[in-house]
């Protein structure tokens, strides 16, 4: 069922759309690659995709067999497609979808990534079982994920849009991996702003 994700306003499309936000997910790429590689020929997921530089950039770092894209936003579906080079587009796979019911069967995905989706679904511990469930045993969940400190302080709240209640901090963060099963290996964080962070399944 869609409509459990909210999708982006103008602003936001902007903020993440932006050359700047790319060489942003650059350096946290590289970062999550150093902290835990994947083996080759692993089936990826990416969870709002955008315009697609993310799924670029794991295509290129990361060398994945196949990588699912999805975003709830079809205009953000098809940009990516117009943005994936064609030798991209042959190992991807492009869709639709809501976080919070992914359209993939348990244990059948070896990662997921995750760049800041989270704190855009209302029921976001429902996001992250189903995250742990495509995750087979030892899969990993690479994210970069927001506070709500970042983006519903007094500016912020009225330029860009996002659920209002349940808010997740760090703890909130941390409990709802365990909870799901997944268990931070490793977490770059920054105070009220957010982390980026690497959490596996457990076996």
């Amino acid at each position: 069922m869609l409509g459990l994700t909210m999708k982006l306003n103008r602003a936001e499309r902007w903020v993440v759309n932006n050359p700047l936000r790319v060489f942003q997910q650059q350096i946290e790429i590289k970062w999550l690659k150093q902290m835990q590689p994947l083996a080759p020929g692993a089936a990826v997921l990416e969870v709002g995709c955008g315009r697609g530089a993310g799924a670029q950039l794991i295509l290129r770092t990361f060398r994945p067999a196949r990588l699912h894209v999805q975003d709830l936003d079809i205009e953000m579906v098809l940009k990516a497609r117009q943005y994936l080079s064609m030798d991209a587009l042959k190992k991807t796979a492009l869709s639709v979808g809501d976080a919070a019911c992914l359209a993939f069967k348990t244990g059948t995905l070896d990662a997921v990534f995750g760049f800041g989706f989270l704190h855009h679904v209302p029921d976001w511990r429902s996001a992250l079982s189903e995250v742990s469930r495509v995750l087979k045993p030892g899969g990993i969940y690479y994210f970069e994920e927001l506070y709500p400190q970042l983006y519903q302080n007094f500016v912020t709240k009225h330029i860009v849009l996002h659920p209002e209640h349940d808010r997740f901090s760090s703890h909130d963060l941390r409990a709802g991996l365990d909870r799901t099963g997944l268990t931070l290996k490793q977490a770059f964080e920054i105070k009220k702003i957010g982390m980026l962070g690497v959490a596996a399944k457990e076996t």
